[in-house]
């Protein structure tokens, strides 16, 4: 039976062709690393890298909970799994539960990693957690991490994009530019950091700012940042006509005193009439008391019921025309849903988040 010394060169052949982009070659080396050492926790971890990398996403699942059973408390394989979750597998259909099982994996990550001394390590998890949290729209929480990985790693572009991400979140426009254009120092040409400092410049009020860092996120990568798509101000307010008609007439006839606007972009009011703020990213918002509901202590529920539909958030967020009159018809039945009294976790359940 060959000894451990095989074992472990099949190992860093795995890793080393991972490393150098050739995940053919390294599940090929994991596959006979597996078969010399079922339990090996490293050899597991790696052959489930290597189906991920190869895009074999549900023989990949299948193989991060395989070595999960046998490496449950195994920080660097949770990191793995967690990003795994997080980036590869999330969608829209299962965005938010890939979100929280990344978040739960990365905290068992993290509690196993105070064991060691391996900074870099706990940078990674924190940084997972707080890209999680910031998924699941919990920004506030998510900055307390993120801060921390900021500080065990000071020169790694992807937290600080993340931590500005949730500065910006927050509202806390000037903290995140800051945060920016220190990643920025650091690479110059991290498209998502050109489009962030965009976002930031837009809700600034500086418009040839936001122009020329989008420009710029744009020409470095196309596919990610295409072109909005763009409707005239008669065109978008006939999409939303067009949306209310396909409500069901009783619903409609419950809206007959709900004022319904479209407006560019939030006011800071809207974002900040709650704790934690609401994104500067929503797509539309309900003003003013629930259906049949007495006002309450909400700033907005003594004004009389009002839904607001967003244009540009509703534009960048969409890909095509067909896309951008499907979504302004999604996120009014959302707010006819705050409307007549569904909380966010209602909504999301009947498919409406």
């Amino acid at each position: 039976m060959p000894g451990p010394e095989a074992l472990d060169d099949l190992l860093d052949a795995a890793a080393a062709a991972l490393e150098e982009g050739e995940p053919e070659e390294a599940l090929a080396r994991a596959d006979e690393a597996v078969a010399r050492s079922p339990r090996s926790v490293p050899a597991l971890h790696l052959r489930a890298a290597a189906l991920a990398a190869l895009d074999r996403l549900d023989d990949a699942a299948e193989a991060y909970e395989r070595a999960l059973e046998r490496g449950r408390d195994d920080p660097e394989l949770l990191a793995g799994a967690a990003d795994f979750h997080l980036n590869v597998l999330a969608d829209e259909d299962t965005g938010r539960e890939r979100a929280e099982r990344a978040l739960e994996l990365a905290r068992r990550g993290s509690r196993a990693a105070r064991k060691l001394d391996d900074p870099d390590l706990a940078a990674d998890l924190a940084y997972l957690e707080g890209a999680a949290l910031d998924q699941l729209g919990r920004a506030d929480e998510a900055l307390v991490r993120l801060e921390e990985a900021a500080r065990a790693a000071p020169d790694r572009v992807e937290i600080l994009l993340e931590q500005a991400f949730a500065l910006y979140e927050l509202s806390r426009l000037d903290e995140a530019r800051a945060v920016l254009l220190r990643a920025e120092a650091l690479d110059r040409k991290d498209p998502w950091v050109h489009h962030q400092l965009g976002l930031v410049a837009e809700r600034q009020g500086d418009a040839a700012e936001a122009a020329r860092r989008f420009a710029r996120a744009r020409k470095l990568a196309p596919e990610e940042f295409p072109e909005p798509v763009s409707l005239t101000h008669e065109a978008f307010d006939a999409a939303v006509e067009a949306a209310l008609e396909r409500l069901p007439e009783p619903v409609r006839r419950y809206l007959s005193n709900v004022a319904i606007t479209v407006e560019d972009l939030p006011q800071d009011d809207d974002l900040r009439g709650s704790d934690p703020p609401l994104s500067p990213a929503i797509l539309g918002l309900f003003r003013g008391a629930p259906w049949g509901q007495k006002a309450s202590m909400d700033p907005w529920s003594h004004f009389p019921s009002s839904i607001v539909l967003y244009q540009k958030n509703l534009e960048r967020f969409a890909r095509s025309r067909e896309e951008l009159i499907e979504e302004i018809g999604v996120t009014l039945v959302h707010e006819v849903g705050h409307f007549l009294g569904l909380d966010e976790e209602e909504l999301w359940e009947r498919g409406l988040d």
